[in-house]
């Protein structure tokens, strides 16, 4: 702990200027492109939630290290080895799916890559919403998961693979009643279908309805470890709800439906600079910063 103490004071003190040689610049990038890939993983996790508040404990600490607050940083010492061997439990699952996924994905193709077909098109939406509501006109149970930042890949490998475009009357087929495909959840990702049948992990939320069945549930569960968006049609009384962030809004009106789904399409400029790879976002920010450096000039 004392190294790290020792390092954050360094990083916080004047930087003096060094020459960099060609190798030190091929080692910055090599840096670079291993911290890209650990943090893009990260985020299509759900350890991305648990890294968040590691960075508030480093940023506390190195506040507490600044202030001096000898009695935090002692905390802070004895508590790291625990603090590790925690984080490898809870990591476990996602540290073991990284490794096996290591030799079987381009290292490279996050920089250069988009997510144009995690986008859905208005086309999409209106498929949806025509979908669900038929689907509620006739008490037909459903259960729609739209993807969002955070993969659902592990979701989709408990149903059966569809990959098929996204139209209502597909959607309406798979929840229609003793069809093979009805029971369990449907994974949107795009203007695709690509799984139906999934299975989602319940909500144990307390504060919830006693008179909600499984699918509401599942859809709570869902977006409560997920980003994900999900659709509920209940199939007692039609009556259609969405679940994001842990939270269950009922009695949804199409209307309400589909200006949501508009809203998570993230078509404005700034959204759509998220969907670029490592060198696309830098390629934006060195655009950026040479028209803010001309209109200073100016």
């Amino acid at each position: 702990m004392n190294t790290i103490k020792e390092f954050i004071l360094e990083m916080i003190s004047p930087i003096t200027m060094m020459k960099f040689s060609i190798m030190d610049a091929i080692e910055i990038l090599i840096i670079a492109v291993l911290i890209y890939n650990i943090i893009k993983w990260v985020r299509d996790t759900r350890a991305w939630v648990l890294m968040k508040g590691i960075l508030v404990l480093f940023l506390f600490y190195i506040l507490a290290t600044i202030l001096g607050f000898d009695a935090i940083l002692w905390i802070f010492q004895n508590g790291i080895g625990v603090g590790i061997t925690a984080l490898v439990i809870l990591f476990q699952p996602e540290l073991r799916k990284a490794l096996e996924q290591l030799g079987k994905r381009n290292i490279m193709t996050p920089f250069f890559e988009t997510q144009e077909a995690n986008m859905f098109s208005d086309e999409t939406i209106g498929e949806i919403v025509k979908a669900t509501y038929e689907l509620a006109k006739a008490r037909t149970g459903a259960l729609i998961v739209i993807e969002r930042s955070v993969k659902l890949d592990d979701y989709e490998q408990t149903g059966i693979a569809l990959d098929a475009k996204l139209t209502s009357q597909l959607l309406i087929n798979i929840f229609e009643h003793n069809t093979p495909l009805h029971d369990g959840a449907v994974i949107v990702r795009g203007n695709r279908v690509t799984s139906a049948t999934c299975y989602l992990p319940l909500s144990e939320n307390t504060r919830l309805s006693k008179d909600l069945g499984t699918r509401h549930r599942a859809a709570v569960g869902i977006s409560e470890v997920t980003d994900s968006f999900t659709i509920v049609v209940s199939e007692e009384t039609g009556g259609v709800a969405i679940a994001e962030n842990g939270e269950l809004t009922r009695r949804v009106g199409r209307e309400f439906l589909y200006d949501r789904l508009i809203e998570l399409q993230n078509k404005t400029e700034d959204t759509e600079e998220t969907g670029k790879g490592f060198f696309g976002k830098a390629a934006s920010f060195a655009k950026h910063s040479v028209k803010v450096g001309r209109k200073a000039d100016k």
